[in-house]
């Protein structure tokens, strides 16, 4: 799954980064503002959002533009009672996205970039020597992923409008926008961390994942693949980011190796061991 992860980036630069046409975040007469930058992003929190709709108040027949805007991670189907089910809906797997009720209908028209430094994720090591908790399970080791050139991860989500009942609709107070990332097996290197990660779009694809008027599902999944293990990079960090009270540029720093937890290193120094 993906869980966590850091995004810092202030919205002039991913509106370079993404090519975005329309920035509803920040600007005058837009009711968003910047958000901070954010080390140690969790399920529920506002976080940006790379999607393509038509302009607000354009004709009917006009084309769909690139836009930057604030969604809440956790998507709530336009159908669900209570807006609280969306914090169990952070993650979409790939292999049933298409399928499942909550997600089927944006996945045919409303998919998203959630533009990501990198994210986080917790290896859990084996051996003798490997301390337990208080429950008696061993104790993880967070390591932090993202790619090796620097550029945004581009992780593959979808988005969805959620209108509050007891409102009307012309109040803005009345819609949610929230969104889920979509999540595929792990390759490689990063598969030793955990059997999945986040489905991160090639830049390349990025016009046709966002395009609302492509609805074919056998298009749509081609895009789906996992990212390149040799574009990304990862390393041990502090379990500081084990708390969502804690953030702060300090959390994505590497952790000597020495410090990580026992049998997280195996004897040659890899990390994790590859026979793990």
């Amino acid at each position: 799954m993906c869980g966590r992860y850091a995004s810092a980036k202030d919205p002039d630069a991913l509106v370079e980064e993404f090519g975005v046409e329309e920035c509803l975040v920040g600007k005058p007469g837009k009711p968003d503002k910047p958000l901070h930058a954010d080390y140690n992003v969790a399920p529920t929190k506002r976080v940006y959002a790379v999607l393509s709709r038509q302009p607000e108040g354009a004709a009917e027949e006009a084309a769909a533009e690139r836009q930057l805007r604030i969604v809440r991670w956790g998507l709530v189907p336009s159908w669900a009672k209570d807006p609280s089910i969306g914090s169990q809906m952070i993650n979409a797997r790939s292999e049933t996205v298409a399928e499942k009720p909550s997600f089927r209908r944006a996945f045919g028209k409303r998919r998203c970039l959630l533009p990501a430094d990198g994210y986080y994720e917790w290896y859990t090591p084996t051996g003798d020597n490997v301390p337990l908790t208080s429950r008696g399970k061993p104790v993880k080791q967070p390591f932090y992923i993202h790619r090796a050139d620097g550029h945004s991860l581009a992780m593959a989500g979808l988005y969805e409008w959620w209108h509050d009942k007891s409102c009307e609709r012309d109040d803005p107070d009345a819609w949610l926008l929230t969104a889920t990332i979509i999540t595929t097996s792990a390759t490689d290197a990063v598969g030793r961390i955990h059997d999945r990660m986040p489905v991160v779009i090639a830049e390349s694809d990025w016009q046709q994942w966002l395009d609302p008027t492509v609805g074919e599902r056998d298009v749509i999944e081609q895009l789906m693949v996992p990212a390149q293990s040799s574009q990304l990079a990862a390393y041990p960090v502090s379990v500081r980011v084990n708390s969502v009270r804690n953030n702060g540029p300090e959390l994505v720093d590497p952790l000597p190796l020495e410090e990580a937890a026992p049998g997280t290193v195996d004897a040659d120094g890899l990390w994790p061991p590859a026979d793990s």
